[in-house]
């Protein structure tokens, strides 16, 4: 976890050595973070594939969520290192509500996101989660995040890698904000909270970091 390991090292004493920035190199090479108040965040990384994805991806994926092809409004790779398709559905409630089929998404990593709100009557057709949508709790989206497992298909209660794809997909397309909040977790009992911020060329990832466990180790 990015920002976890961040926090980690930065509880047990290690010293950046610009303030306030920490580079970490990761599977996809070096990332930069920053502390933003009382939350880390780190800079999305380039993607690595940003096409929409192949009609029979998107029909599979429907089926897989079980939802019509139609309530996916918009569709995209969201490729960052782990092989991310981000899809949009109609509504954060629609997000909540999948019960995913494991054995259709075999193999697929899928991260799937909703607007709390739809930006009025006026809004164009398919342009959701545009400013001015978040909802009264200033959430903007709910994201939840698929991907193989031990039992099949596995659910994540926060991921970095996908909300980072995710926002340079709906920024750029502007589907989203520069600056908003998603919720995820929600549907495994989490309370997680990712908050975006475009910031020039980059996209800022953050949110609040916790210890859970703390110990020694003797080797």
């Amino acid at each position: 976890p990015t920002l976890g390991s961040c926090h980690a090292w930065l509880k047990a004493g290690g010293q950046p050595q610009v303030a306030g920035q920490v580079v970490q190199e990761c599977g996809v090479g070096l990332v930069t973070l920053r502390q933003d108040g009382e939350r880390l965040a780190f800079a999305a990384p380039p993607l690595i594939k940003t096409s929409p994805l192949a009609e029979d991806d998107v029909a599979l994926i429907a089926r897989g969520l079980g939802v019509a092809r139609s309530d996916i409004l918009h569709h995209a790779w969201c490729d960052n290192g782990p092989n991310w398709r981000g899809v949009m559905l109609r509504s954060a409630a629609q997000v909540l509500a999948l019960k995913p089929d494991g054995a259709i998404l075999a193999g697929l990593d899928v991260g799937v996101v909703g607007p709390t709100a739809e930006g009025g009557a006026s809004a164009p057709r398919g342009k959701v989660g545009v400013v001015g949508s978040s909802d009264a709790d200033g959430i903007a989206f709910d994201v939840r995040a698929f991907f193989p497992g031990n039992n099949g298909l596995a659910e994540d209660p926060v991921t970095g890698s996908l909300n980072a794809a995710l926002a340079q997909w709906l920024i750029g397309a502007g589907l989203a904000p520069a600056r908003y909040v998603a919720s995820q977790g929600t549907a495994l009992g989490r309370a997680g909270r990712v908050h975006v911020e475009q910031d020039g060329s980059d996209i800022w990832v953050g949110g609040h970091t916790v210890t859970c466990i703390s110990g020694t180790v003797r080797l």
